[in-house]
């Protein structure tokens, strides 16, 4: 397969023409696993499982884009094939468990087979980013997540989680105005922080170039469906847009 079709098939870029500042990502959008790795030894329910991808996140970021005609880049694989959110050297870049999921395609690897993921999953996403992002005037870095309400046999009682790295400025924004968009329980770096080598993104992407940069979790029983995926895309893209107005970035507009 030639280089650009592998990219095609591991990246999936939307509105790439988007005049928003806003670059939406998703790291975590699909569950699909090329069939040469012959489904990474998993049962059927651990391939479908919160362990394989965030449930929703991508229909979330999907209307987010289309509100704020922004661009989305999202991951075309399952993050248990390689975790576009961890650095090649991360060992749950390809986790031999996720969660009480063990991955029995990932015990094992060589050092040749972690390189030829990296070559065929990590990189043609991190480059495509890269691309994405250098092309804004001032891009405004934004992942979309979701997460399982119980783990690990705990229940969550957190809704939405603003996580940040070191630049905590998008996150503070949004923080100090969710109250006006949201009666959800929210969070600041829950149920996740940097700690846990969640924000490679926005090291890399946001806070290693100066752009403001923020990492969005939702429950996902808040968004198992179309509709309830669209409310809370829509909820998002407007506190995001007065976020962002709040800082004095270039302007950030949701469309009707």
């Amino acid at each position: 397969m030639a280089a650009n079709e592998t990219q095609m098939a591991v990246v999936q870029t939307t509105n790439a023409d988007g005049a928003s500042p806003v670059v939406l990502v998703c790291e975590h959008a699909s569950c699909f696993i090329p069939v040469e790795l012959d489904g990474l030894g998993l049962s059927d329910t651990a391939k479908i499982s919160h362990a394989a991808w965030d449930p929703g996140a991508l229909g979330v970021a999907q209307r987010m884009a289309d509100r704020l005609d922004a661009t989305l880049v999202a991951s075309g694989v399952s993050r248990l094939v390689y975790d576009c959110n961890r650095p090649p050297e991360a060992a749950a870049a390809m986790p031999v468990k996720s969660e009480i999921f063990d991955v029995p395609g990932n015990a094992n690897l060589t050092a040749e087979a972690r390189a030829a993921r990296v070559a065929n999953y990590y990189t043609p996403f991190r480059d495509m980013l890269a691309q994405v992002v250098a092309a804004k005037t001032a891009p405004v870095l934004v992942t979309i997540h979701s997460f399982t309400p119980v783990y690990n046999g705990a229940p969550r009682a957190v809704e939405i989680g603003v996580l940040h790295d070191s630049d905590t400025r998008l996150a503070d924004a949004m923080l100090d105005t969710a109250a006006d968009h949201t009666q959800a329980d929210v969070r600041r770096n829950a149920p996740y922080g940097p700690d846990d080598g969640v924000t490679h993104t926005l090291q890399v992407h946001g806070v290693a170039h100066g752009h403001p940069s923020v990492m969005i979790e939702v429950r996902n029983d808040l968004i198992q469906t179309e509709t309830q995926q669209a409310q809370i895309g829509d909820m998002l893209a407007e506190w995001l847009a007065d976020a962002c107005n709040h800082l004095n970035a270039e302007a950030v507009r949701c469309r009707a």
